[in-house]
């Protein structure tokens, strides 16, 4: 006779959700207190709750289970959502920042007067809503649309919930295809990874193959193909090898290699991917390399110069005279260099690392401008790196989208283009390692063939986010002039920060002395010991001993994301730390991430219509929960989010290396570990500490150090401008 397992059976429990203290975007997972039915008292539940909010009932099936840690729990195994049935119930779901146009104080007003019957009066009879104060014609539109949208999105949220995909996407795929939603997700289900940012090919493909389509559909294996070479790009890739793209898409989409070459084919003949010998691009990504290297050829070919008298007939020996008399700039060989360089070839770079002059450089160059009367621009990829600019040279200097006159809804998006090019004798554009091919390309078809560019940047930084490695490829090329700035001035020698920056760009330890003023190492190997640590000394160690301010002035920078020292969890240490939740405090809960009045912000992706960009940090000032809104001040400027669009800001108490090219703080703490070792790598050890202007505090181990400074491999990218630029015939333009 054969044992069969027996379970116990299931138990239920109703009540009412109070509080939600962890969500996973990812499957819905949740931790949250729950308020029993005619109970004074919360209990915790755990388990998948996807869909479900504060405020909501829920009538559950599951089991009592003890944990050794936090006590009596009930395991959710079923869910079903339950209307308010109780004054204070209705309370708290109208209350919650669920419906736009409701918070706690108007849903207490509308409960009180309209009692179990307030949600039959707003389905139903929602103009009855003016007999409450305070809610007039105005605010009850306000309601009524996010009553209907609140609805539309539940059944959005129900059908992904049915095909177990994670419904927090549901209110982005409502805010894109409005009423339409529930036709895309039916019958187009891989518009989804095309048209909404943050939904891939694999939520998309999830929610296709749970509706019945079969793996080798056509439509299937080409948004896979499209997906795969993205892959290649996120990884800073401008094409992948044609060999190298079936393989990897054979074992993403799990199909022949014969079908992939069939789908790679239709998509070329579509115009999608573009073959090139054994390059396969997407096909933005190939204009942009072909309109880097003509561009570029074409300026070098022009021999009429906006700039020609400093070629012609400018005294340099008098001019250098006059900028050390007359303005206190007194400069070195090559720093002359670089300004005849730049003021006589029509493209220049110039490179060097912390503290070789290159800012004294630039202002040389911008007043032998202003003394001849010439017109110049000044631009950076990011508005942090543009204020650094402006800062440094005391001359207006803006982004390169707002250079270029981005217009988003424009067919062509940038204003400033061929037929339309920037005016100014010289354009400076600071930070060229951070300019990936795209952004690139746009730039240089906005220069007039007359204008001279100078690129200021560095090749020992981390490369663009973005896929290419402009500056690299520019300087391997050699068709660009570059000089290298390689000498530190006194003023610097004196920084730590400074020497060691070079020490580990020439492969040598950083230099730790009992005597440093603004270079400090606290030894750790553990995680958990290295986490509280970094909390300790961005907390209190640096603001008691430098008087600097934890969060306008110091920033923690981790190599990686995940892990006890990756930058998500050090994120929730260092909110919880130095902006803890409190009385009057208000919050909102979005996804995982609990946003606070007072929480450093950063922004993820370029919003032209809010006028922020990727990378831009902000402070959230106010978070009103009957608007759903919430104002953020980005450097003076204030903003304003819905709710809704708060998948476009995560946590900045820390940030990843990555994330902070192009900026400067007052000073930056950096975990630094063995187990980050596959991370471990010379330039961006080298980044994360040239982004200090005082203070470099590292916190690890000097074995991860050592294993940093010794990496100096760096990993290659596809990318063919360097060969476009080196005399090989160029393909007409496209």
């Amino acid at each position: 006779m054969q044992n069969q397992t027996t379970f116990p059976p299931l138990q239920k429990l109703k009540g009412t959700i109070e509080r939600i203290t962890f969500y996973s975007e990812e499957n819905g997972y949740t931790v949250a207190q729950l308020a029993p039915e005619s109970k004074s008292y919360t209990v915790t539940i755990i388990g998948n709750l996807m869909g479900a909010s504060v405020g909501e009932s829920l009538a559950l099936e599951g089991l009592w289970t003890n944990h050794p840690t936090h006590g009596r729990q009930f395991e959710i195994k079923r869910f079903t959502l339950q209307l308010p049935a109780t004054i204070e119930g209705l309370r708290k779901y109208l209350g919650s920042g669920l419906i736009k146009g409701i918070g706690p104080v108007t849903a207490k007003r509308i409960v009180d007067h309209f009692g179990l019957d307030t949600l039959d009066i707003i389905e139903s009879d929602i103009a009855r809503l003016n007999e409450v104060g305070g809610v007039g014609a105005k605010r009850i539109e306000i309601i009524r649309r996010g009553w209907a949208e609140q609805k539309q999105i539940k059944e959005v949220m129900m059908f992904l919930s049915s095909h177990g995909i994670s419904t927090s996407l549901a209110v982005k795929i409502y805010k894109q295809y409005r009423e339409g939603a529930l036709h895309v997700l039916q019958n187009e289900p891989y518009r989804l990874a095309r048209d909404i940012y943050g939904i891939g090919f694999l939520t998309a493909d999830k929610i296709a193959q749970a509706l019945g389509m079969q793996p080798d559909d056509p439509a299937r294996i080409e948004a896979g193909i499209e997906y795969v070479l993205s892959k290649f790009i996120d990884d800073g890739h401008v094409f992948a090898a044609h060999a190298t793209l079936v393989e990897a898409a054979r074992e993403a989409l799990g199909v022949l290699p014969a079908q992939v070459e069939g789908a790679i084919g239709r998509l070329v003949a579509q115009e999608v991917l573009f073959a090139e010998d054994e390059a396969i691009y997407l096909m933005p990504f190939y204009r942009a390399e072909i309109g880097v290297a003509n561009r570029l050829r074409q300026m070098h070919a022009t021999s009429q110069s906006r700039l020609s008298e400093f070629r012609d007939t400018l005294d340099w020996d008098k001019a250098f005279a006059w900028l050390a008399a007359k303005n206190q700039i007194v400069l070195a060989a090559k720093q002359q260099e670089a300004v005849k360089t730049a003021l006589t070839a029509k493209v220049s770079i110039l490179t060097g690392g912390p503290g070789t002059g290159k800012t004294t450089t630039v202002r040389a160059i911008l007043q032998l401008l202003k003394a001849k009367q010439k017109s110049f621009k000044l631009a950076a990829p990011t508005g942090r790196a543009a204020k650094r600019l402006s800062e440094a040279t005391g001359e207006p200097a803006q982004t390169l989208h707002r250079l270029l006159e981005y217009k988003p809804f424009e067919a062509q998006k940038f204003l400033r283009d061929r037929d339309n090019p920037l005016d100014a004798d010289l354009l400076i554009v600071d930070e060229l390692s951070m300019i990936d091919l795209l952004l690139m390309n746009a730039l240089v078809k906005a220069v007039d063939l007359w204008t001279h560019v100078l690129f200021v940047g560095d090749p020992d930084q981390l490369p663009s986010v973005g896929a290419g490695n402009v500056l690299r490829d520019l300087i391997a090329a050699r068709f660009v002039p570059t000089v290298t700035l390689d000498v530190i001035f006194r003023q610097a020698e004196t920084s730590l920060i400074v020497t060691n920056a070079h020490r580990i760009n020439k492969g040598e330890m950083p230099l730790f002395t009992p005597t440093a003023r603004d270079f400090f190492l606290f030894q750790e190997s553990e995680p958990e010991q290295a986490a509280a640590r970094v909390v300790d000394v961005v907390q209190t160690r640096i603001p008691q001993k430098f008087g600097l301010d934890p969060l306008e002035d110091v920033q923690v920078l981790s190599p990686m994301h995940r892990g006890l020292v990756g930058v998500a969890e050090l994120n929730l240490r260092l909110q919880a730390a130095l902006n803890p939740a409190a009385a009057g405090k208000r919050e909102v809960r979005h996804g995982s991430r609990i946003f606070r009045v007072g929480d450093k912000v950063l922004q993820t992706r370029n919003n032209y219509d809010k006028d922020v960009f990727n990378g831009d940090l902000g402070r959230i000032l106010t978070i009103d929960l009957e608007d759903q809104a919430v104002e953020i001040n980005f450097d003076g400027r204030h903003v304003a989010y819905e709710f809704t669009d708060l998948d476009e800001l995560v946590h900045a108490f820390a940030l990843s290396v990555h994330k902070s090219q192009g900026s400067e703080y007052r000073a930056v703490v950096i975990p630094l570990l063995t187990q980050h070792y596959m991370l471990l790598q010379r330039n961006l050890l080298y980044t994360a500490i040239t982004r200090a202007r005082e203070l470099v505090v590292l916190v690890g181990s000097k074995k991860a150090i050592a294993i940093a400074v010794r990496n100096d491999k760096i990993a290659q990218r596809n990318s063919r401008l360097a060969q476009r630029l080196t005399g090989i015939p160029a393909p007409k333009d496209v």
